[in-house]
């Protein structure tokens, strides 16, 4: 089961309140979680790192933690960001210059892309730290080890438009990635890098590697093992940035991207869209933004659900429940409609 570190100031600001780690460890299975290890209570607050273990492998949503304190702060009564004001309509939106072109001949190498900016205030410690985690767990275990999905995050103001994601030969191409200060071919990086050797075997076959480029034809990065050390190197202090994410499964991706602007959401950054244009459908189209809402709504009786439960529950208490857990519902007489949030799926109830 994934298991996260939060820095507990960063963890009970987005909550709203503080719990005692008494406290703490009665609320957390709301977020189908467990206290693992409390921090160490010598240092400063902004200082302590809290241990979670989360016992859902369907609720990626949860793997960090702006997503359990999401879940905490809802399960409260509390109420969340409008996350929906910042959904794309799918190739529709106010990009400018911020699109990245997709080769075709990435088609049978690692096909589907998705991109969006964060902006609005630095980044400091805490959330840099988070934003790698959520990056490393998305990537491992909702992401089969990177192989489905993985994720890059850039400074924007570093980065000319637009980009191109493309295939390149791995023996002809060199660029110095993270960890290093002199250049590597592509192929070299899989067997002389510690990236290259956890997530080598994913590239090993191919004939030729996805590459990010700017427009300058500065590397950005070598999906899905290892971004550049120049435009791949993100920073405390770092106000801009662009987040992609790779990989052969676009549902995935798109799940894992709205996961992901959600979080920045919620510690209050602003989402700007980027278009990343396809040269074959993708299945949901050629043209793809993000974050992108797509999970349909579902339906249910309330004579099912009880049915299924048990219980004697009426359809008020039903939908309690189901808004305390992140749902959007909408009732009749004897059903509910519920709705997902941005980051899960979804129900109807009839």
């Amino acid at each position: 089961m994934p298991k996260i570190e939060v820095n507990e100031k960063l963890f009970f600001d987005a909550v709203g309140k503080r719990y005692d780690y008494a406290a703490l460890e009665d609320v957390l299975p709301c977020a189908k979680a467990e206290l693992d290890e409390k921090p160490d209570t010598t240092l400063p607050e902004s200082e302590r790192v809290i241990k979670i273990e989360l016992n859902d492998t369907n609720r990626p949503d949860l793997w960090s933690t702006n997503g359990v304190a999401r879940q905490l702060k809802l399960h409260a009564g509390g109420k969340t960001a409008d996350y929906y004001k910042y959904m794309s309509n799918m190739g529709n939106g106010d990009y400018g210059d911020r699109v990245v072109t997709v080769d075709p001949e990435l088609k049978d190498v690692r096909p589907y892309m998705v991109a969006f900016m964060i902006c609005g205030k630095a980044i400091d410690d805490p959330m840099l730290k988070d934003i790698i985690q959520t990056q490393e767990k998305l990537a491992w275990n909702f992401g089969r080890k990177r192989k489905s999905i993985s994720m890059g995050v850039y400074r924007v103001d570093q980065i000319k438009f637009p980009v191109k994601y493309h295939a390149v030969d791995p023996d002809k191409t060199s660029f110095v990635p993270l960890q290093c200060d002199a250049p590597m071919t592509c192929r070299q990086i899989l067997t002389d890098h510690p990236k290259g050797k956890d997530f080598g075997w994913i590239l090993k076959d191919c004939k030729k590697f996805p590459l990010l480029s700017d427009a300058k034809d500065e590397v950005m990065s070598m999906a899905p093992i290892i971004n550049s050390a120049t435009l791949g190197a993100v920073q405390v202090g770092d106000k801009d940035l662009m987040v992609e994410l790779t990989g052969d499964n676009m549902e995935g991706l798109i799940l894992s991207a709205n996961i992901v602007a959600c979080d920045f959401i919620d510690q209050g950054y602003d989402i700007k869209p980027i278009l990343v244009k396809h040269p074959y459908d993708t299945g949901f189209g050629k043209d793809i933004m993000v974050p992108y809402y797509f999970q349909p709504t579902t339906k249910a009786t309330l004579s099912a659900v009880n049915k299924l439960l048990g219980s004697d529950f009426d359809i008020k208490k039903v939908a309690d429940a189901l808004t305390r857990m992140g749902s959007k519902v909408e009732t009749g007489k004897s059903f509910l409609a519920r709705r997902p949030t941005a980051t899960t799926s979804c129900t109807k109830l009839t």
